[in-house]
């Protein structure tokens, strides 16, 4: 039986990240994905034009139709707009999950620089979702807004990861993308201590989505019931592989190839 893995996240019109890649990455990589959506946006390779949000109410009773009758055995979280939609989450976590493990995707800003998390919630974040986490996946930016200082290097990056998991998430994956330099370094903190893995820079402009797409895969690693580790070299490796493959499509950040697990796909 596919591990469920219910997803709230905002919608991408492009089909390259959000919801979208969040379907795909999961599907692809077999699992069940079933979604609370916390914003409509009008988007595509070049960027975000539009945002609608999605009323805290209704991204509740969302959740409640999913858990209530599917269930979940991990949920994931990406854009969430807004600290009322992070209270309502938080909230129906606790009411309606309270065990089920939480990959938390705190994602802040689109590829092409457009914000999808509201100022105002990046504190409602980490009091209330940060401290449930099984799983924080921050890039450095994120991290930088989380920690409120910057991040100029690995060493930085441990540092910062460490500082991360004192916030109470049971691990932290820092992403090192945001480096200058072909040798990219991701770091994983947890209980047991200090993991790095490593790989090189694929030069590409077809990037939208990645990050959704490992929180995803890693998601659907542990709603299969694999261990942490072995979730992360798993959506890592699918992620390069749907990078190095990717269908070139649009003009500006391309999506990912998600499908190059399933034969015939592009």
């Amino acid at each position: 039986m596919p591990g469920r893995v219910l997803i709230i996240a905002g919608s991408d019109s492009g089909g390259g990240a959000g919801i979208q890649a969040d379907i795909k990455a999961v599907t692809c990589l077999g699992g069940y994905a079933a979604t609370a959506i916390t914003a409509l946006t009008a988007q595509n390779t070049h960027g975000v034009s539009g945002i609608h949000e999605v009323p805290p109410a209704f991204v509740r009773a969302q959740m409640e139709a999913v858990l209530g009758d599917i269930g979940a055995d991990c949920v994931k979280t990406g854009m969430l707009a807004s600290a009322a939609i992070v209270e309502a989450v938080a909230e129906g976590l606790a009411a309606l999950a309270p065990e089920v493990p939480l990959v938390l995707d705190p994602v802040m800003v689109a590829k092409g620089g457009a914000a999808l998390l509201e100022g105002s919630a990046a504190g409602a974040l980490i009091s209330l979702l940060v401290p449930r986490a099984r799983l924080l996946t921050p890039n450095i930016p994120e991290a930088e807004v989380l920690l409120g200082r910057a991040i100029g290097g690995v060493a930085d990056m441990e540092r910062a990861a460490l500082d991360l998991l004192a916030l109470g998430p049971r691990a932290v994956l820092l992403k090192g993308g945001h480096l200058d330099g072909d040798d990219l370094v991701d770091v994983l903190v947890d209980g047991e201590g200090v993991r790095r893995y490593t790989g090189r820079r694929i030069r590409t402009r077809s990037t939208h989505g990645t990050g959704c797409t490992l929180a995803s895969g890693i998601a659907a690693g542990l709603a299969g019931g694999m261990d942490l580790s072995d979730a992360v070299e798993r959506a890592r490796a699918y992620l390069v592989k749907a990078i190095e493959t990717a269908p070139g499509f649009g003009k500006g950040h391309g999506p990912l190839n998600h499908g190059h697990t399933v034969s015939g796909a592009f």
